[in-house]
């Protein structure tokens, strides 16, 4: 009974803390985040209401905590302060310079109100955390605020005005476009955007800005959430035909392909003694999957399809012409 009453009571203070958070919390929010019924959140929130926080809740809406009412920060653990490291060693590799800025001042904040004990924990391991950052620039060394402004952009609804030099572009042009949201993926942050020039939606990826500002200009339109256009991309590649490949990978081979199998379409791996049979569902077997298998060249044999192994040749073909 006892660590029943120990795990309400985190639970409720938690949930004070996450109202404290946002502006509106759904109650089924809570109930996700803490695996309980709907019932009990609607008991715990009346605890607090009993304690004398003054919470109002609007049906379809949520519960809010009035405004201006606050109370002194809750102690972190060691192991929520030991979080914020990781999170800082992330924000170095994945962050640009302005918003790592904004994250060493709030972190400094953050280390103000916890304990020595926890000060001392995070001075001994942050020293022993290094993130190595890629090879290649995930930002343009000339835009140090992209990720911040577009951050702006979406919260204060204004359009950004952005200089974008894309794939096949000699010189840089101008965009104006109204971000939607923001995504990781391939290594890269892509934004995606409603673009004026364009007349239809568009993703942008941030190390190929070379300029940015906001406008000032309000958005003209109601956006469809980020969610929305990620399921529609998914199913648009999902409708796309697939082609089966088949090969062969020497043993010794075989570890280098898993690090990146998985963004080619892997289905499957099967051991045949000296080597190792591996199957793909690729939707392009002409450039994207025979440009990367041939990285592995020396270990590799095409089982099927004959496509790919004729494509392949050609490439190869024009690769020795040009180095003879």
């Amino acid at each position: 009974m006892a660590i029943d009453t120990a795990k309400r009571f985190d639970r409720i203070v938690n949930i004070y803390i996450q109202l404290q958070s946002k502006r509106v919390v759904k109650a089924q929010e809570l109930a996700d985040r803490f695996g309980v019924s709907l019932r009990t959140i609607y008991r715990d929130i009346r605890s607090l209401e009993q304690a004398g926080v003054p919470i109002f809740g609007e049906a379809g809406a949520g519960y809010s905590i009035v405004e201006g009412y606050r109370l002194p920060p809750v102690l972190f653990t060691k192991e929520e302060a030991l979080s914020f490291v990781g999170a800082q060693k992330l924000m170095g590799k994945f962050m640009d310079q302005k918003l790592q800025e904004h994250y060493e001042a709030a972190l400094y904040k953050i280390k103000a109100v916890l304990r020595i004990t926890e000060k001392d924990w995070l001075s001994n391991i942050e020293s022993k955390i290094v993130m190595a950052k890629p090879s290649y620039e995930i930002f343009n060394a000339d835009v140090p605020h992209a990720l911040s402004t577009i951050f702006e952009s979406i919260a204060r609804r204004l359009q950004v005005t952005l200089s974008y030099k894309g794939l096949r572009d000699e010189l840089p042009q101008q965009r104006v476009i109204e971000p939607v949201g923001m995504f990781h993926e391939m290594n890269y942050w892509y934004i995606y955007a409603y673009c004026h020039t364009r007349k239809a939606y568009r993703q942008f990826r941030a190390d190929r800005i070379t300029q940015l500002w906001l406008t000032g200009e309000s958005f003209t339109q109601e956006h469809p959430p980020l969610g929305q256009f990620m399921e529609e991309r998914e199913q648009a590649r999902n409708q796309t035909p697939k082609t089966t490949v088949r090969i062969h990978v020497t043993k010794d081979l075989a570890p280098y392909l898993k690090w990146q199998r998985g963004h080619y379409g892997f289905v499957a791996e099967r051991d045949c003694g000296p080597h190792l049979e591996m199957e793909f569902e690729t939707h392009d077997v002409h450039d994207e999957f025979p440009r990367w298998l041939l990285m592995f060249g020396d270990g590799t044999q095409v089982i099927e399809p004959d496509s790919l192994r004729q494509r392949i040749a050609k490439i190869l073909k024009a690769a020795a012409a040009n180095f003879c």
